[in-house]
């Protein structure tokens, strides 16, 4: 990591804390227990776990926003605004060409009206790349979250289709499971069929007991027994999936969507508000691109706003800047007290390889 490396990040920085960020910093080695809380075993295949005697299991910091959401939380007041400089860590197994120490330099408001802060983190980043060849792309996790909140189907149902919505083909499969599009796997019809799913079958081995087998086995049956999801809302959901149109062009189809569908009302009119707060601040809303599955692959926090910006040349590189809203994320941290919060993050050595052309 070169030292013209350091010195952009301090540029990105300097432009920060000229917005009013209050420059912060964590502890590289962060709380295993609290990053698998929110992300589940998923976290471990793309973060370093090492064991503390006194502190039990421990990560390097795989970014800074979990970390700079429980400081807010446990000290900080409303509003507030912080940026930050420092190493993450990402384990690369697919990719080993990919370094696996980088920096990031960000930029995070919490409270105030999440239309404006929302344009205000957007507007920034783009600002901060000013002159580099790269494409931006939106979305909005909380379109598609609201939607389904709003299935006419069981709470169990929307709860599981919302533990993965950041796994897309996970999402599709359930979705088309409730829906009745694909048919349920004949091992699992003989046992939900069966009067004792034990019978013949040995001692019970493995972690599970024969109590929670039991439980699984009687919340499938009841799954068995639900209505699937109606085809007009499955439909819905798909055209809320493939939406790929400039920011104008969606939040019209979004429109006609939430005639038939409207749980999607309010998102739809936070939308409209996000647009008009930064063609405000200058953004070329009308051929701002907008894609309804963007965002979905990342870090599973963004549940709202949703940005990068890549190299239009080098789609193998990963993307310069990403950002967007994670309102649940401070409720989860703050032990119930939510605050609007949104992000964005630079990768400077991407910037820097950019601006020489080695990119």
């Amino acid at each position: 990591m070169g030292p013209e490396v350091r010195t952009e990040a301090a540029r990105l920085s300097a432009i920060f804390e000229g917005l009013g960020a209050q420059p912060v910093d964590t502890s590289i080695l962060q709380p295993a227990d609290v990053l698998l809380d929110l992300y589940g075993e998923d976290i471990r295949a793309r973060a370093y776990v090492t064991a503390d005697p006194l502190r039990g299991e421990m990560m390097l910091r795989p970014d800074f926003t979990v970390p700079v959401v429980r400081a807010h939380m446990d000290e900080g007041g409303d509003p507030a605004r912080y940026c930050y400089a420092g190493e993450v860590f990402r384990r690369q197994e697919t990719d080993p060409d990919r370094p696996i120490e980088f920096l990031q330099a960000g930029f995070e408001i919490f409270g105030g009206d999440p239309a404006q802060a929302d344009a205000e983190v957007f507007a920034t980043i783009a600002d901060a790349l000013e002159g580099l060849d790269l494409w931006p792309s939106t979305g909005d996790i909380g379109i598609l979250m609201a939607a389904v909140r709003g299935l006419r189907t069981s709470e169990a149902r929307k709860g599981a289709l919302l533990r993965h919505v950041w796994r897309p083909r996970r999402f599709r499969a359930l979705l088309d499971r409730y829906g009745a599009r694909t048919p349920l796997p004949a091992q699992r019809k003989a046992l939900m069929a069966a009067d004792d799913p034990f019978e013949g079958v040995g001692p019970v081995l493995g972690l599970r007991t024969r109590i929670e087998i039991e439980t699984r086995i009687a919340t499938l049956r009841d799954e068995a027994r639900t209505p699937p999801i109606s085809e007009e809302e499955m439909e819905l959901i798909d055209m809320i999936l493939d939406l790929r149109e400039t920011a104008p062009n969606v939040l019209s189809s979004l429109r006609d969507i939430a005639v038939d569908m409207p749980a999607i009302g309010d998102a739809v009119t936070g939308l409209t508000r996000r647009l008009d707060a930064m063609s405000a601040r200058g953004v070329d809303v009308q051929s701002l691109p907008f894609e309804g599955s963007f965002g979905r692959t990342t870090l599973e926090y963004y549940d709202g706003f949703v940005f990068g910006f890549q190299s239009p040349t080098r789609a193998d590189l990963p993307p310069v800047a990403t950002g967007g809203r994670y309102d649940a994320l401070t409720r989860q941290l703050g032990q119930g007290r939510a605050v609007p919060a949104v992000g964005g993050v630079i990768r400077p050595e991407l910037v820097v390889q950019i601006r020489e052309g080695r990119a």
